[in-house]
């Protein structure tokens, strides 16, 4: 995946969503298309699909945050107090086969960018280190994956929540930086494919 082309188009639709005046008086929109429910802090907001290509999604709220995702991982982001900028991996990400973690252990690394809005070069944190740790296992009628996480200072454990039965993920807690925490996503309604 080329990173260069998902950055500019996250850096574009976020000055863009910018200019859009949000208005949660109403409530929540209603979503005929595919959609992400996203809970930053308290409060959740709805995103709406903009691109697609393959496992590889964009996604944007009314009020400019920016979600690049490929299959259920969070890749970059903005429109938060920190950028994900990009997410590199060291070979694949075990989140791919969630089933196949089932009882056991997968370790993975993985190399993040991160800079703030303002776009300050010494805000600015490239090839930062994660290793990280990935589990799973069946809980009822839920397959639970933890992934722990540390490297670069930081320390954080994501959580997915899937179908047991296809290892689709509908819910998942993602760290998206030490300002921004983590990011809630369920799945309101599936993108295609």
């Amino acid at each position: 995946m080329t990173l260069r082309r998902p950055l500019a188009a996250l850096l574009v639709l976020a000055g863009c969503a910018a200019r859009v005046p949000a208005d949660d008086r109403f409530g929540p929109p209603e979503v005929d298309g595919p959609a992400l429910s996203l809970t930053i802090g308290s409060r959740p907001v709805v995103a709406l699909l903009l691109q697609q290509n393959g496992e590889s999604r964009l996604w944007r709220t009314r009020d400019g945050i920016v979600v690049s995702t490929d299959g259920a991982r969070v890749v970059a982001t903005a429109g938060l107090p920190v950028w994900v900028v990009a997410t590199r991996f060291d070979g694949p990400d075990p989140l791919d086969a969630p089933l196949a973690l089932v009882g056991r252990r997968a370790s993975s690394r993985r190399l993040v960018d991160l800079m703030t809005p303002d776009r300050n070069p010494a805000s600015m944190r490239f090839g930062v280190s994660l290793q990280c740790t990935l589990t799973s296992r069946v809980q009822g009628d839920v397959l639970v994956v933890e992934e722990g996480c540390a490297g670069g200072g930081f320390t954080f454990t994501n959580r997915f929540w899937g179908d047991p039965q296809t290892g689709g993920i509908y819910r998942s807690e993602q760290w998206v930086g030490r300002e921004a925490g983590l990011l809630g996503i369920s799945v309101l309604n599936p993108p295609p494919g």
